[in-house]
């Protein structure tokens, strides 16, 4: 869209204001989403993978086994990005992917509860990031669909809000649904299938979308796809892809932690409920990204997403540095208080620019491309585990690989910075609508507008 020109009728029509309660419909999905991978990654896969393979080797096989998985993550959720904004259907081009995705999830997490050694596990997690991303892609464009660029940070704000939302139930839930003898996930792993099911239901029949038609000129085919993402100029978009760089540097530290913290407190901390501790504490992260969210995103709007962003990662790098030297579990709780503060900045600030960066019509497919970045840092994250083996096998009992997760944190926030320095934000508010406008999820709106 010319921000600098007269807007046009189209121009109006999608620069109507949507209420609060539409932003959380639009959204609601994030929930399942954020609940299911919250509760596996920090809590249900650590704590079941103790039963499956050698206790010196817990750290190198979570890391590769979840490596695995993003990988197959960053592959498949920009092209399902990119094949939603090319789908026609009377349903539109994005909800018949969020069912079918959703329908899949529910086999590979039967696999995931019921799996009896390390290779069913293995499948059941692999093929769980294969039809979870086919959903995940055409869920990142569905927000600047049907959302204002005047609104977006906002929307962003609830998304985040949401996303903790699913971070809190899985982290009061899953490390006390998961027994702390056995480590057997069935309850958790059914209550996840029902909050994944349930949410999806919400945004896809709360959310009309217009029927797309279609293009006998636009070819979905796999091949075809791919090549569709070879014409993105690096130069013509190189602060989005910039911006991808500083997520990436900073994902990498957080999720780092994330993944090996409930080893941690089981070797460091000696705790006797190593899951229930990890999930306390995501807790208190978690409570602390929600604080910020909803006023993250308003401050994009009122300020601009890049100060915010650098603020937030002035918090990553105190947070990550203090948890190094905390002893106790009030220290923990103070310190990551601070992180999950930063956290909850950034990846508000980070999307909502990333929103802002990405052209309209090509919604689906760059906003699917920040996964290379978020899944990305995960998997390089992953990497982390067989290092941490390595240095802790090397001195018994003395754990020094632990302690480098949260030396990464505090240089993956300060690398972000640096990144962010070239990052270009534009201008989105130069002109003034009735502010009193809202527009209905179920009215339609242009795929397109110059």
């Amino acid at each position: 869209m010319d921000w600098t020109r007269k807007p046009s009728v189209a121009d109006k029509d999608a620069m109507k204001k949507v209420t609060v309660l539409q932003m959380l419909v639009v959204n609601a999905y994030w929930v399942g989403i954020s609940f299911m991978w919250n509760s596996l990654h920090p809590i249900v896969l650590p704590a079941v993978l103790l039963n499956l393979v050698p206790e010196n080797q817990k750290n190198t096989w979570l890391g590769l086994l979840t490596f695995a998985g993003l990988i197959i993550a960053m592959l498949i959720q920009p092209l399902s990005g990119a094949l939603s904004d090319r789908w026609a259907s009377r349903w539109g081009r994005r909800r018949p992917l969020i069912v079918a995705g959703t329908l899949f999830d529910l086999l590979f997490l039967a696999f995931l509860g019921w799996s009896g050694g390390l290779l069913w596990m293995a499948v059941g997690y692999i093929g769980l990031q294969f039809t979870s991303n086919i959903a995940h892609g055409p869920m990142q464009g569905l927000l600047p669909d049907r959302v204002p660029p005047r609104q977006i940070g906002t929307a962003s704000g609830f998304k985040n809000l949401i996303d903790m939302g699913g971070l809190i139930i899985s982290s009061l839930l899953a490390g006390r649904l998961l027994d702390g003898q056995t480590r057997h996930p069935v309850l958790i792993i059914t209550i996840i299938a029902a909050v994944l099911v349930g949410s999806m239901l919400i945004t896809v029949l709360g959310v009309r979308e217009e029927p797309s038609h279609h293009n006998q000129n636009i070819s979905r085919r796999p091949a075809d796809l791919f090549a569709g993402f070879k014409g993105i100029s690096l130069k013509s978009h190189s602060s989005f892809w910039r911006l991808m760089g500083s997520r990436l540097a900073f994902l990498i530290g957080v999720y780092g932690i994330q993944t090996f913290l409930q080893y941690y407190l089981r070797d460091v901390f000696l705790a006797p409920n190593p899951a229930r501790l990890t999930g306390d504490l995501m807790v208190v992260i978690a409570i602390s990204l929600v604080a910020l969210s909803v006023t993250g995103g308003w401050l994009c709007d009122r300020f601009g997403a890049k100060r915010v962003l650098y603020t937030a990662g002035g918090l990553g790098i105190l947070g990550s540095l203090l948890l190094l030297t905390a002893h106790t579990t009030a220290a923990l709780t103070a310190y990551g208080s601070i992180l999950g503060a930063g956290i909850g900045l950034f990846v508000t600030a980070n999307w909502a620019l990333a929103t802002r960066l990405a052209p309209i019509a090509e919604a689906g497919k760059f906003l699917g491309l920040t996964n290379l970045a978020t899944a990305g840092a995960g998997a390089f994250s992953k990497l982390e585990g067989p290092l941490i083996d390595l240095v802790n096998n090397a001195k018994p009992g003395a754990y020094l690989g632990y302690y480098g997760l949260f030396v990464l944190g505090a240089l993956g926030a300060a690398v972000s910075l640096l990144l962010l320095r070239k990052v270009h934000e534009p201008q989105v508010e130069l002109f003034v609508l009735d502010e009193t406008a809202e527009v209905p999820l179920d009215a339609p709106m242009p795929d397109e507008v110059d």
